[in-house]
């Protein structure tokens, strides 16, 4: 006979309350609506599929570290003005103090993890609103870059990063293209068009796929083993959920939140590094509003902000949905600043719609 207590729940039911379904709609949704408006401008072809590519891999970088503290029930609000201050600390110490590239970077991640577990430390022990604790930070760290970078070079950006990266071992994990052999055949094929003329004539016009991009995926997929494969993936779920219960039963709360602090600032530094690689220089406000287009994409995934409730892949299909959208009003012609239109609407569409569903769950009316 059956246990009783254990409800029959339908299988539409229980596709409903899947974190990712929304995401999954809107990215449909997104692409269905670019492929009819924008499909003959380019943006489907692989030089345009690169562009929205690399965006959406910006955003999901951030957005997989803001999912798994969000989910560990806090939030992080620094992320952006850490974006800014790690990429100045790789840019004073490799250009202007003349240290190796690969020793710059590793400090930056030294430091700014550093200050995510002070993040944590904060919150964990004076029981203050991790809201309110890294909107602190997010206006310190955003006047030390400032202040730091006219202290040492009288500007706000800072260029020579990529001649001063030429020849290190750790900046092409950064900036370089992977599978470039692979993308050439490709062209040799004819399934990629090359350059006709000049000093490029016969290369692809996409090199290889962006290390930002690679950075991305492997992200993704650790967020998304972490938090569904292993014990401490349960942890944080306990620790967003109801973290009184979780102690009772030996879950270290306090370590999961910290951990998860240090890792939204790995993925910020990460995220910087990229950009400082790619672009040659550092720029004081470099990450602007980062932070919020993060916390978007995890609630886009289904992330609830009450925590406890959310999915690595759903936030990853957030931050695409982002990047498939700036992109395709781009190609379509529309202006820009709509796209922050969508950014508004679209938040509130999916709290609504993760409302219902954590209703769904706990029963509520």
């Amino acid at each position: 006979m059956a246990d009783e207590r254990i409800r029959d729940v339908s299988r539409i039911r229980r596709a409903m309350i899947r974190p990712e379904l929304g995401a999954i709609a809107g990215a449909v949704l997104v692409f269905v609506f670019f492929l009819m408006i924008a499909g003959d401008s380019g943006m489907f072809a692989p030089k345009g599929i690169q562009n929205w590519t690399v965006v959406s891999a910006q955003f999901a970088i951030i957005a997989v570290g803001a999912c798994l503290l969000m989910i560990a029930g806090e939030f992080d609000l620094s992320v952006g003005s850490m974006i800014g201050f790690a990429g100045i600390v790789i840019a004073i110490l490799s250009v202007q103090w003349g240290w190796p590239v690969w020793f710059s970077i590793i400090v930056a991640f030294a430091v700014c993890m550093s200050l995510g577990a002070l993040n944590g430390f904060l919150v964990i022990k004076t029981g203050l609103p991790s809201f309110i604790v890294t909107l602190a930070f997010l206006y310190i760290l955003r006047g030390l870059t400032i202040w730091l970078s006219i202290l040492t070079t009288q500007k706000t950006i800072i260029g020579g990063v990529k001649q001063a990266a030429e020849g290190d071992w750790l900046a092409p994990l950064f900036g370089g293209k992977a599978f470039r052999g692979l993308f050439q055949w490709f062209a040799d094929m004819g399934w990629i068009d090359t350059f006709s003329r000049g000093s490029r004539a016969g290369q692809p016009v996409v090199e290889g796929v962006p290390m930002l991009v690679i950075w991305a995926i492997a992200l993704v997929i650790f967020g998304q083993w972490l938090l569904t494969k292993t014990r401490f993936g349960n942890w944080i779920f306990a620790a967003g959920g109801d973290k009184q219960a979780a102690r009772y039963v030996g879950v270290p709360v306090n370590r999961v939140k910290m951990l998860m602090f240090m890792f939204t600032a790995f993925t910020a530094t990460v995220f910087a590094t990229a950009q400082v690689i790619e672009f040659g220089s550092a720029a004081a406000d470099r990450g602007l509003l980062k932070e919020f287009e993060a916390i978007i994409c995890v609630v886009i995934g289904g992330a609830l902000l009450t925590g406890g409730y959310g999915s690595v892949i759903g936030a990853a299909l957030g931050a695409l949905i982002f990047g498939v959208v700036q992109q395709g009003l781009f190609f379509s012609g529309a202006e820009s600043s709509l796209f922050r239109v969508f950014l508004g609407t679209i938040l509130i569409l999916a709290v609504i719609l993760n409302t219902y569903i954590r209703r769904m769950i706990t029963g509520e009316k």
